[in-house]
């Protein structure tokens, strides 16, 4: 009895040891693509879209002038997006009919993830990994 008890100890320990291998090799091969995944600055603005400025009226009357900087994940998604210009100037228009001047002002980064979901939902060669609002005048 006390053979067998000694046996199944020594088998519980080795499959422990060699599951928590298994787990550090696993954890430090996931942790190393992560990092490879880290974009550069360079590879963020090749892969940018830089949108013409769009002035349009808000549903209080006043109007902005606006102007994005689309980062895409790719070389086909930032060709894809320049083709599809018209489509964002559409959706903007849109979007900024509903807001007022206040909305507008509390709200850009809630504008800035509409405008993202609503494209990625148009593209077919890619995605659109940020959104950025780089002018913004009211009037």
């Amino acid at each position: 009895m006390s053979k067998l008890v000694k046996t199944m100890i020594t088998s519980l320990v080795v499959l422990l040891i060699g599951a928590v291998a298994a787990l550090v090799v696993v954890l430090n091969i996931a942790g190393e693509n992560k990092e490879g995944e880290a974009r550069s600055i360079d590879d963020i603005v090749e892969y940018s879209y830089e949108t013409p400025e769009i002035t349009t009226d808000l549903a209080d009357g006043a109007f902005v002038r606006i102007q994005f900087q689309i980062v895409t994940d790719g070389k086909e998604a930032k060709e894809e997006i320049s083709k599809r210009d018209f489509q964002l100037k559409n959706i903007l228009i849109k979007e900024l009919a509903t807001k007022s001047e206040e909305d507008f002002k509390a709200g850009l980064g809630e504008l800035e993830q509409v405008v993202k979901n609503k494209l990625n939902e148009l593209m077919t060669e890619g995605q659109i990994t940020e959104v950025y609002t780089i002018n913004k005048i009211l009037q």
